[in-house]
């Protein structure tokens, strides 16, 4: 376990140098040199998507699944690979009606209509709220596991989450959301979005890499261990001994492929931050490499936790912070 004051410090330290990356990009668009008007950091900034059950869900649910987990990164490898055309027309659209929203979007398609964008809004705000928190529990969790102790335990002033979702909230606000003008872009909240993509995707790496030549002696050996273990051996493939369920695996694609367009958060980042039509050709192989990379150690690190903690001896969940 780690103390809690050296966790909170470097918690901190972190939300401060995405604070400077930010500020450093909204400084350089003053000066005149755009950081977001590159195709890798409009790239980068698509990695938005991985959040939260990037680092929990999937490796726990690689550990009950197999390769269950994979339909949340099928969806927008497709959508990206099939639908570039149709993200160009977005962007084009979005641009000539100073669209900066999804239910904007939407309504502008109908006649723009206000009721139609009010209710896209409240649909919306009624999925993002319990999404926000989970997040925000994820925090915790990853506190609890690092430090071993439960911040929600005292009263609620004490928790150290709310403070981070203080921290987050002023980098909105600071970043995202304090300019009236639609037309201009949020340089230093996309910038810091591509920065944080970087650091999400070589954490990932590099615990994968140390759970597969640190703990074992590659893939290789994981797979050969888990296979030989009957409570293991299935989760290699689609889920053990239970038929396939193309059904689920189709619905759970076909939702993960419109997520990656219609979540607002993708939306922001896609269409109305993008400042070159032109960054799409390359986001539509580069950002699917992107989920490859990112999904790369996830069976090897759940099977590595499973053999290294034993069944039940820890919750998969929590197997990267581990």
């Amino acid at each position: 376990m780690l103390s809690a004051p050296l966790v909170l410090a470097a918690s901190f330290a972190y939300l401060l140098m995405l604070f400077g990356v930010a500020h450093w990009a909204d400084r350089r668009a003053r000066a005149g040199r755009s950081v977001i008007g590159n195709a890798w950091v409009y790239t980068l900034s698509m990695g938005v998507y991985c959040t939260a059950w990037t680092y929990f869900g999937s490796i726990g649910r690689a550990a009950s699944s197999g390769l269950w987990f994979l339909p949340i990164y099928l969806g927008p490898t497709l959508a990206m690979l099939l639908a570039g055309s149709l993200l160009r027309k977005m962007i084009r659209i979005a641009r000539t009606y100073r669209i900066t929203s999804i239910a904007d979007f939407i309504a502008s398609r109908y006649g723009k209509s206000r009721t139609l964008a009010a209710l896209v809004t409240l649909i919306a705000l009624v999925g993002i709220l319990p999404y926000v928190a989970l997040q925000l529990k994820a925090i915790a969790s990853g506190l609890t596991v690092l430090t071993g102790t439960h911040g929600g335990s005292g009263p609620w002033w004490s928790d150290s989450t709310l403070y981070i979702a203080l921290a987050l909230a002023g980098f909105t606000v600071a970043f995202g959301t304090r300019h009236l003008d639609t037309s201009e872009r949020h340089e230093g909240m996309v910038a810091a979005i591509a920065f944080e993509s970087v650091v999400k995707l070589l954490a990932f790496l590099a615990i994968g890499i140390f759970v597969c030549w640190g703990l074992f002696d590659g893939p290789g050996d994981i797979f050969a261990r888990a296979a030989a273990q009957p409570a293991l051996s299935g989760l290699s493939g689609l889920g053990g001994e239970s038929k396939f369920a193309g059904g689920q695996w189709f619905a759970l694609t076909l939702l993960a492929m419109l997520s990656v367009i219609f979540l607002p958060r993708q939306f922001q980042v896609m269409v109305v931050e993008n400042v070159d039509e032109r960054h799409v050709q390359r986001a539509t192989w580069a950002f699917p490499a992107y989920l490859l990379l990112i999904n790369l150690f996830v069976l090897p690190i759940a099977l590595g936790g499973l053999l290294h903690f034993g069944v039940g001896g820890a919750d998969p969940e929590t197997f990267v912070l581990s």
